[in-house]
């Protein structure tokens, strides 16, 4: 991780509730995603990379390769947050800037995914309640903009 010119991005009033709830919807959608993948995949479709379930899948494998290690201390912070009942938290991340790239395409492709759970054909899972996708919006969000030299917008702002 040497050698990699690391830019800071802050994410202010992180709603803790809200963050976990977000991640326990996306780990079901991500379940639900990979077991549809592996049919798929079984079944042979010689079109796997025009399906959602497996772009997603490899998309977040990607970015989990690729982004990970720059994101561990704050995930430990926000789960010993989340596990001490914090109400928010305050992360600063000292990320590469393809990161914002990164977590727009996540965000494009994670409303997609929501589309496809509407759609109700595949999926047991419902899509994003509103205020975790309008949550799920801010954060990543919040990469993107401030990896393209913009002030971190502090939670209780961006959902006031």
């Amino acid at each position: 991780m040497t050698g990699v010119s690391l830019h800071e991005v802050r994410l202010v009033g992180v709603p803790t509730a809200m963050h976990a709830a977000a991640q326990e919807h996306s780990a079901e959608l991500m379940r639900e995603m990979y077991l549809i993948a592996q049919e798929l995949h079984a079944v042979g479709d010689g079109r796997l990379a025009e399906h959602l379930p497996v772009r997603l899948i490899q998309l977040v494998e990607t970015l989990t390769g690729e982004f990970s290690g720059w994101t561990t201390t704050q995930d430990r912070q926000l789960e010993k947050a989340i596990a001490d009942g914090v109400e928010s938290i305050d992360l600063v991340y000292q990320i590469p800037a393809g990161a914002g790239a990164a977590a727009e395409q996540l965000g494009e492709m994670l409303d997609e995914a929501d589309e496809y759970c509407r759609a109700g054909q595949h999926l047991l899972t419902l899509a994003t309640p509103p205020e975790l996708a309008r949550y799920r919006q801010w954060y990543l969000g919040e990469f993107v903009r401030q990896l393209d030299g913009q002030s971190a917008t502090p939670w209780a702002d961006f959902a006031g």
